[in-house]
């Protein structure tokens, strides 16, 4: 058997890590105390553990955070009126397999958008695919993709998305593109994907910052009526820890 071409073979069938650890087996002479069973599943389960690392690795490139975050690191300090057992619940990502949405609303600098990013990135290494974006800078891009005939192909592209978080919502007033493409996001993703909204803005007065009553009805009925709320208290924390913003 020549174990070269075995490893060449390998690598012209994308078989990279099996073929670099078969490798290495071999120049270790490492094959005797093994069954060629086990030798098959090791090789076998070192491509599969590679390729999933790979498709993550992916996955989060994709999603463009703004910063890292973890569940593990988030504050859940009495004054800030974030509920443990309810983040915990919404950890385990079963509402973006329900296709549920989630809004986090607070003043700037509580950690809204700390918290969504750390759910994107528990969404990332669940293997869902991921957006994170302002929301502001969203809008404008989608605009310049209406000029050059390219708006579908990029709302696809969100609508893809298992999970889109879109941060700062509300700080910039909505003109009739602003609205427009707002209501193609939601109305695209509704009852299929799930959506995260970080806005200083209380809910409550969404309505007016969207404008357009008719159009404001309908984006309000399908985010609101299907997310879960947070409403964040406290000080900013950027005054102390700067990773829980």
């Amino acid at each position: 058997m020549n174990n070269n071409q075995t490893i060449e073979k390998l690598k012209q069938m994308r078989l990279g890590a099996m073929a670099q650890l078969h490798l290495q087996h071999v120049k270790n002479n490492e094959l005797n105390d093994i069954t060629a069973d086990e030798y098959l599943a090791l090789l076998t389960d070192h491509e599969w553990e590679d390729r999933q690392n790979r498709k993550i690795e992916r996955l989060f490139k994709q999603a463009n955070f703004r910063q890292k975050a973890s569940l593990v690191e988030v504050n859940y300090a009495s004054n800030r009126n974030l509920d443990k057992n309810m983040f915990v619940r919404l950890g385990s990502l079963d509402f973006i397999a329900k296709k549920e949405n989630l809004i986090l609303t607070g003043a700037s600098g509580v950690g809204k958008s700390y918290l969504a990013q750390a759910l994107g990135h528990q969404a990332c290494m669940m293997e869902y695919k991921t957006i994170y974006s302002n929301t502001a800078r969203l809008f404008k891009k989608l605009k310049l993709r209406k000029i050059d005939g390219t708006y579908l192909k990029e709302l696809n592209k969100l609508l893809k998305a298992d999970l889109l978080i879109l941060d700062d919502f509300g700080l910039q007033a909505f003109d009739n593109h602003a609205r427009e493409t707002l209501m193609d996001i939601i109305d695209d993703r509704y009852n299929k994907t799930s959506t995260i909204l970080s806005s200083q803005i209380p809910v409550s007065a969404w309505y007016d910052i969207i404008g357009e009553g008719t159009i404001a009805d309908a984006i309000l009925d399908r985010i609101v009526n299907s997310s879960h709320r947070i409403d964040l208290k406290g000080e900013s924390l950027r005054k102390g820890v700067l990773k829980n913003e």
